[in-house]
């Protein structure tokens, strides 16, 4: 391929991590409106705070279960499609939640939004290397999920005073309309490396040079590849295992923020209800922060050449570390020193949650989906766990067995990093098992 090296580089791989950015707002729009709404839906509808959990819990489970078929949707379906019915979909049953009467229904439907919602990740994470070179992924990574960060951090106020002027179920409506025309912005905006308008080859050339999918025949033929043993493959590896346990703690964390943490403020700690949204969005705006900090820094390291295992382990450490500081607020009654401690332990939350890189350096190339299906499927059980937990254990209206229950599990995720991931590289799969698939 002869090239022009006196023309610039396109840039539009950044118009494309702009979608992935507002896409994941509108995910975790869809995922935490129900968190805002929680005391008033448990008002309406007469639910138990067990009855709670499970509804926080019936997302998760839906969407921890598929997280696996979502990934090898994700290796299989052009992304341009799978993602706008996706979108539709999940929010067309967020709307539907407006109009529920009764727990079964309001079960059923944040089922169906996991179900819908489930092949999201995994396909972020295959267009961030379809689209970027490995130099670049930390920081692409690192900005599409401070989507569910910074989105929430202004969204919590706004939706507190939706919900203010009309109501829960206004409130559940409104969401799902926003997400049904986003999905027709993702069908019309979004496409390939390859099939790309307006992206040049100068581009192209840097995104394949840097380890990216540029090219639509490269990715055929890596489809042609899969076979059944890559399921073997997908849990066989300990530095697998290290970062789906991982995972699974630091989704913990945030599964807490994005489900019993207003009713914490509420319904614990005696905060106003249009007050707990605007203090509820301090600490999203820090691990809004975190995440930034991380991913530029990761990147930054890697580019002075430090190794990967510094470079890219060194922020979710740090970051799991400060996540053990929720334990504080238990030990005051400050306004003040409560939402610092909180906004620390969000922050560093927000400094672990780089952790798709790892999906995206150590998975097997032709099974990058199904890694990350795996990943995601075992860091979604923390969905389908923690808010259960904690619904059991607040029953008597004391929050602070959960905050001791959440900070167990960081030092949890802490010594998985620390001790079972190993060296951040590439997983090759034997040469027995390639030249098999070659011949097929």
């Amino acid at each position: 391929m002869s090239i022009n090296k006196t023309l610039k580089s396109t840039k539009k791989r950044y118009n494309i991590l702009a979608l992935i950015f507002g896409t994941v707002v509108i995910n975790y729009l869809d995922r935490t409106n129900i968190s805002v709404a929680a005391s008033a839906i448990s008002e309406s509808l007469e639910l138990t705070s067990v009855q709670m959990g499970l509804i926080f819990s019936a997302f998760g489970v839906a969407y921890a279960a598929l997280q696996i078929p979502g990934g090898l949707i994700v290796d299989k379906v052009r992304l341009r499609l799978l993602y706008a019915l996706m979108l539709f979909l999940w929010s067309v049953a967020t709307l539907f939640q407006g109009f529920v009467n009764s727990f079964k229904l309001l079960l059923g439907l944040r089922v169906s939004i996991g179900v819908f919602e489930a092949p999201s990740y995994p396909a972020n994470n295959a267009i961030v290397t379809k689209w970027f070179p490995e130099s670049e992924r930390a920081t692409a990574i690192a900005i599409y999920t401070s989507g569910q960060f910074i989105g929430l951090a202004f969204l919590f106020p706004v939706l507190t005073l939706i919900q203010d002027k009309v109501g829960w179920r206004g409130l559940l409506i409104v969401s799902g309309i926003i997400g049904i025309i986003w999905a027709v912005v993702w069908y019309a905006f979004y496409r390939d490396p390859d099939q790309h308008k307006t992206i040049n080859e100068q581009e192209l050339q840097i995104i394949k040079d840097g380890g990216g999918y540029a090219k639509k025949e490269k990715l055929v033929e890596q489809k042609e590849k899969f076979n059944k043993s890559d399921f073997y493959e997908a849990f066989k590896h300990k530095k697998l295992w290290g970062i789906y346990l991982g995972q699974f703690c630091i989704g913990a964390v945030s599964i807490f923020f994005l489900t019993w943490f207003p009713t914490y403020l509420v319904e614990f700690r005696g905060f106003d209800f249009i007050k707990s949204g605007f203090l509820a969005s301090i600490p999203f705006l820090a691990a809004f922060c975190g995440v930034l900090l991380a991913g530029f820094t990761s990147d930054y390291l890697i580019k002075k050449g430090r190794t990967p295992e510094f470079a890219r382990k060194t922020p979710v450490l740090i970051g799991l570390s400060l996540s053990t500081l929720i334990i504080g607020a238990n030990y005051t009654d400050s306004t003040f020193l409560i939402i610092l401690f909180l906004t620390i332990a969000f922050f560093g939350n927000g400094l672990a949650s780089i952790t798709w890189v790892f999906v995206s350096l150590i998975a097997p190339k032709r099974i990058i989906g199904l890694v990350g299906g795996v990943f995601n499927l075992i860091g979604g059980l923390s969905a389908v766990i923690v808010p259960s937990v904690i619904g059991f254990l607040v029953q008597d209206g004391d929050f602070s067995p959960a905050l001791f229950f959440i900070g167990a599990l960081t030092v949890v995720g802490f010594l998985s990093f620390l001790l079972v991931v190993g060296k951040v590289k590439r997983i090759e799969l034997k040469p027995t098992t390639e030249h098999k698939n070659d011949k097929n």
